[in-house]
């Protein structure tokens, strides 16, 4: 009977879900950081340039759709990379299934074509909100192609060893692109429940090679309200250009903010300058 009972009053072990149904809507694998399976969608299928650089979608073109397990259901969130003819008939599809949108708003400035990112958020059974989101795509030109693995990913160009000092942390790259990830440093909350870095609540910071040592730099810091205006100041005064200052989630706690930047430029003199925008907010855990 005392058995029964602590059986009873014990929490309900989170849900084991078949994530190969959610591997099979998206057409591909997920990177899993813990609990939280996430699943790229790069636009690779758009050529963009911005101020003479192409852009690679690891630097500012990579979708994704992310899922944490909240008990039997999971809570989706993600960014999906739009141009803007797509925005609408995207958007009608997910409204009409029941997917919440959190944002709308540009990334970069001057990019040719213009592309847009739509945040969403919704919790449910994840192979079903991974349909619902694989359909509504289905009026964008997002590919769903595995990414291919095992290759070699290109030289950079740029002493990266540089980069990770100027930064205090080690850079990945992805796809000819270094990358750096840096988790806030206060718990996030959203929906009733603890949101994971990996659900898009850490600053990113990426490094595309343009030669002769130099990089473009695209991304985005995440900040409290009381950080903003030291974290703009930070990037201004050092040369790098501000491309959007806007919110991701509707019901975050804290309230955070996305500022996302740009510039092409030195790359150990850009990571120096990325920095002074780190420790303009307060304290983030580098890894």
């Amino acid at each position: 009977m005392a058995l029964f009972a602590l059986v009873l009053s014990s929490p309900a072990a989170p849900a084991e879900f078949d994530w190969s149904r959610v591997d099979a809507a998206f057409g591909k694998k997920p990177i899993v950081s813990g609990a939280v399976h996430k699943y790229g969608l790069p636009r690779s299928d758009l050529h963009v340039t911005l101020d003479g650089v192409d852009i690679k979608p690891a630097l500012a073109l990579g979708g994704w759709v992310a899922f944490e397990p909240m008990g039997r259901d999971a809570m989706m969130m993600g960014d999906l990379v739009l141009t803007e003819p797509e925005i609408n008939p995207v958007m009608s599809s997910l409204l009409a299934a029941g997917v919440q949108i959190t944002g709308v708003h540009n990334h970069l400035l001057r990019a040719q074509p213009a592309t847009y990112y739509m945040h969403v958020s919704a919790q449910g059974d994840p192979a079903k909100l991974a349909q619902l989101v694989r359909d509504a795509l289905g009026a964008s030109g997002t590919p769903f192609e595995a990414s291919g693995g095992g290759q070699q990913a290109p030289e950079l160009g740029f002493d990266a060893a540089r980069l990770d000092e100027a930064l205090g942390a080690h850079g990945k790259n992805n796809g000819g692109v270094y990358q750096f990830s840096f988790p806030p440093s206060d718990q996030i909350r959203a929906g009733g429940m603890t949101v994971a870095p990996a659900m898009g609540t850490a600053t990113a910071l990426n490094f595309e090679p343009t030669g002769g040592g130099k990089a473009a730099i695209s991304g985005d810091f995440v900040a409290e309200a009381r950080e903003v205006e030291p974290l703009l100041k930070a990037l201004r005064s050092n040369g790098v250009e501000v491309t959007a200052l806007h919110n991701h989630m509707l019901d975050d706690e804290p309230r955070l903010f996305f500022v996302h930047f740009w510039a092409n430029d030195d790359a150990v003199k850009l990571a120096h300058a990325l920095r002074a925008g780190l420790d303009a907010v307060h304290a983030p855990e580098r890894s």
